[in-house]
């Protein structure tokens, strides 16, 4: 047996594929990520130190260096918590549905079409904009490179939309003809995102002409420039942390281009979080140390103000741009990655009818090896949510808020089924939290309830304006709406869930997916109302 399974494709994982039979799916995707590569998918998306950079304003604004450093190390801690949930449930489900999934296997069959359907379409919005909002804002820093050198320059909104469509181009023709290759890229991103903030870290700490004292670092908190209550300012400025710690539950829709998916990517999910983290404290201590004023960089006329920052420390806009170019490299990973989530996403999703045209979105090109319809809408629908930049960059800014709240609100939902449930079909997960899993599920889910509030409220109350409003729960309600109608006038009569959902037991019926129709297995079962395939368990429904 073992030299027979050595002579077989690496890949292409026999094991694996039968298992996703079992879940209900046609292995359609080679298999031939690492566990490091999707970690680096993974740690891309979340882009630390480009995250953070172009979400400064939230944390400087309420409170400044103690709401940057400790409200990252509090979100952080909070997000491993949130990683360790998702993965166990990963590790009983590993498909591309990803958490739509979850939530239809964890609920009772009843509730199982319209669980999936709301998380689904969750999870969609998000992924489609958290690729808007991470290219949207590398499109800004491009741009915001001219003020280095003239310090009132602005881009027109032409000038914004057409570097936007320009970016989203070369993520685009990156994940169709580079698909190969992602594999690489991956990999090639985690040792781009360390060196850089090596670079970084030494450069400023030498050539910077002056230093804040340590007690200024960790312990300096100043939230005059928000408006709020000095408490609930700090709650605020955890904006910042939260908008960056958001797409590590992406790489579950990767499951079905990995081998041994129940095993490596919810630790791939964990190990990334917890990487993030440390980067994130080696990115910020430093930079806070040689940190201007803060008033000065909140008055930057681009709304961008690390290459301000970076040209201060090194005393030089050339210093300044050498630096942000680092950060500008981490950027391209993150557009390409959140664009790679985003196509396996609407794939996922698609293939179980819950999109329309869902035949188009769910195929797969036979020369790419991708699913290129779904990464050319998602490409799309980027560009066209792009356009409403002319008529409001408040709105626009919103979809950060509304990525982050939609993917948050989709991670909680499996998560509360299951606590709802009382964690039953969790108790045997290869990946199991055991009785901490009470208390990292309680805490996922409060955090995350907590988070949807302090996500829909504006950076500062000081001359707020049209302009200056947060409308991410506008937008976020706007998404809901037209979920909900399109359920009414489809979903509900058509869509039926995941493929798995339509097993009848104790006559077994396992619905495989293919080219768009279902094909039933009748598996009979009468004696074995469970059936177990190597470490997964499909249990029969809770009625």
């Amino acid at each position: 047996m073992e030299e027979k399974r050595d002579s077989v494709d690496p890949c292409t994982d026999p094991t694996a594929d039968d298992q996703l039979a079992r879940l209900g799916y046609q292995a359609e995707l080679p298999r031939q990520l690492s566990m490091f590569s999707v970690m680096g998918l993974s740690f891309a998306i979340m882009a630390v130190p480009f995250g953070l950079s172009t979400t400064f304003a939230a944390s400087l604004t309420n409170g400044g260096p103690a709401t940057v450093l400790w409200g990252w190390v509090i979100v952080s801690l909070i997000s491993i918590a949130i990683a360790l949930s998702l993965a166990e449930i990963c590790s009983i489900y590993p498909t591309a549905g990803g958490v739509y999934y979850w939530a239809a296997l964890l609920s009772k069959r009843k509730w199982a079409p319209a669980a999936s359907w709301v998380t689904g379409w969750l999870t969609l919005a998000g992924n489609w904009t958290l690729a808007l909002s991470i290219n949207f804002g590398g499109a800004q820093l491009i741009l915001s490179c001219i003020s280095l050198w003239n310090e009132d320059f602005v881009a027109t909104d032409w000038q914004t939309v057409l570097c936007f469509w320009c970016v989203c181009l070369v993520c685009y023709l990156v994940n169709m003809v580079g698909a190969k290759h992602l594999d690489l890229i991956n990999t090639i991103c985690v040792y781009w995102t360390g060196a850089s903030i090596v670079v970084i870290l030494v450069v400023i700490l030498v050539m910077a002409p002056a230093r804040n004292s340590g007690a200024y670092v960790f312990g300096h908190y100043d939230s005059s420039q928000s408006g709020y209550p000095t408490g609930w300012s700090f709650f605020i400025g955890l904006q910042q942390a939260a908008f960056t710690l958001t797409g590590y539950g992406m790489i579950a829709v990767m499951c079905e281009e990995v081998q041994h998916p129940e095993r490596e990517v919810p630790k791939a999910m964990v190990w990334s979080v917890v990487g993030a983290g440390i980067t994130g404290l080696v990115y910020l201590i430093p930079i806070l140390f040689v940190l201007p004023d803060v008033k000065e960089l909140l008055s930057v006329a681009s709304g961008q103000p690390l290459g301000l920052l970076f040209k201060h420390a090194t005393g030089s806009a050339g210093g300044g741009f050498g630096l942000l170019f680092l950060v500008l490299g981490i950027w391209l990973f993150a557009g390409i990655g959140a664009l790679t989530a985003s196509s396996r996403c609407l794939y996922s999703f698609a293939r179980d009818g819950a999109v329309p045209w869902s035949r188009i979105w769910s195929k797969i090109d036979t020369h790419f090896n991708v699913p290129l319809m779904a990464l050319t809408l998602s490409t799309v629908v980027a560009c066209l949510l792009g356009l409403i930049y002319f008529g409001s960059s408040a709105a626009l800014f919103s979809f950060t808020g509304v990525a982050t709240i939609c993917l948050s609100a989709s991670y909680a939902l499996p998560v509360l089924v299951s606590l709802l449930t009382g964690r039953e079909k969790v108790r045997e997960a290869p990946f199991s939290l055991g009785y901490w899993g009470w208390v990292v599920n309680g805490v996922t889910v409060a955090w995350i309830v907590l988070a949807v509030f302090i996500l829909s409220m504006p950076i500062t109350l000081i001359d707020l304006a049209p302009t200056t409003m947060n409308y991410a729960s506008v937008v976020f309600a706007g998404f809901a709406l037209i979920s909900v109608a399109w359920y009414f006038a489809y979903g509900l009569k058509h869509f039926h869930g995941p493929p798995i959902l339509l097993t009848d037991v104790p006559n077994f019926a396992i619905g495989i997916h293919k080219n768009g129709q279902y094909d039933l297995e009748k598996v009979e079962s009468q004696d074995k109302p469970d059936i177990e395939v190597s470490n997964f368990r499909l249990d029969t429904w809770n009625e």
